[in-house]
């Protein structure tokens, strides 16, 4: 299966370099696409249309703007798709687009959190009544642009615990791009964005990110928790995240006796 890997930074470097280097039988990494002025050292680059040409398998780890921007292009060329932020999906146009037309099909990776077969399950027999993700950073990990400068150096200087937002998973997932993948996840796992209530909270002293998510239901009660160690190149993501991708990618590659 050829690879194309669309963007560089502290996700798509790692997914590319362990391609490139032959980690994942099956799969051959033919480039990278990015946005930046230099290229990355080491890795081929192409532009988005000859990855699109050459790859069986394009993987987004560019951002939702660039998700939204190019992914349609993608899945209309017949190429499959493979989505790290899930956060954009909150657009229900942008979901059909990826998901309805095709030819190309529509992956998407679980990045840093586990438990999503057994939210879909539940979800499944007789539905939830409740789910709720807490997901927890080190403060100025969550400084976003829309903050005003006296809002954000009081994140980046807080000395204790700060709830930054608590709403339905898709007013979260678009207040906090980089962080709130998770809550997407749970939401598009479940088929219900309006039931996931997510809460952001800022800690200064959190060491790991951590994410708590509960679920309720006919067929059980469930919780799960995650505690992930930063990316030391980008602290917004977890360093577990281009592992996730790698995993998808080999179980996309290979799948036979792997878990679906």
């Amino acid at each position: 299966m050829k690879v194309a890997i669309l963007g560089c930074g502290a996700i798509g470097s790692v997914v590319a370099h362990a391609l490139q280097a032959g980690e994942v039988p099956g799969a051959e990494l033919v480039g990278v696409v990015h946005a930046e002025k230099t290229d990355p050292p080491g890795l081929p680059v192409l532009d988005v249309e000859s990855a699109t040409a050459q790859a069986d398998l394009v993987v987004e780890c560019a951002g939702q703007r660039a998700l939204a921007a190019l992914g349609p292009d993608v899945v209309a060329a017949g190429t499959d798709l493979l989505v790290v932020s899930v956060g954009a999906l909150a657009d229900d146009a942008l979901l059909a687009k990826l998901r309805d037309t095709g030819p190309g099909r529509l992956h998407l990776c679980s990045g840093a959190i586990g438990g999503l077969d057994v939210l879909a399950a539940a979800a499944r027999t007789g539905g939830l009544d409740a789910v709720r993700i807490v997901t927890t950073k080190k403060a100025p990990a969550l400084v976003q642009a829309w903050m005003d400068e006296p809002a954000a150096e009081r994140l980046r200087t807080a000395a204790e615990p700060v709830q930054l937002m608590r709403a339905p998973a898709r007013e979260v997932t678009a207040a906090f791009p980089a962080s709130a993948n998770v809550a997407a996840s749970v939401a598009l796992a479940i088929g219900d964005w309006d039931l996931v209530e997510a809460t952001v909270v800022a800690d200064p002293d959190a060491s790991l990110t951590s994410h708590v998510i509960t679920a309720e239901g006919r067929a059980g009660d469930y919780r799960f928790e995650v505690r992930n160690h930063p990316s030391p190149s980008n602290p917004t993501t977890s360093g577990v995240v281009p592992h996730a991708v790698l995993t998808a990618v080999a179980r996309l590659a290979a799948p036979t006796g792997a878990f679906a």
